[in-house]
């Protein structure tokens, strides 16, 4: 038999990749929609979340209209 998995370790190749995903995508600093809508269901049930496009919209504003917080 195989070692015991611990839980909520990913089972399968699909899981461990989409896993690995979401780690770069953070490491990276790029937004992440699908733990946008989880948040927003959890966290904020009566506003309707943003579609997709306007979430990419927003994210990108939020990171490049902030003055000073370039380097160049």
């Amino acid at each position: 038999m195989g070692a015991p998995r611990s839980q909520g370790a990913p089972r399968s190749l699909g899981e461990r990749l989409a896993s690995a995903a979401r780690a770069l995508r953070m490491v990276l600093g790029a937004p992440d929609y699908e733990r946008y809508l989880s948040h927003a269901r959890e966290r904020h049930p009566e506003v309707p979340p943003l579609s997709r496009d306007e979430f990419v919209a927003a994210r990108l504003r939020a990171r490049y209209e902030r003055p000073g917080s370039r380097c160049c």
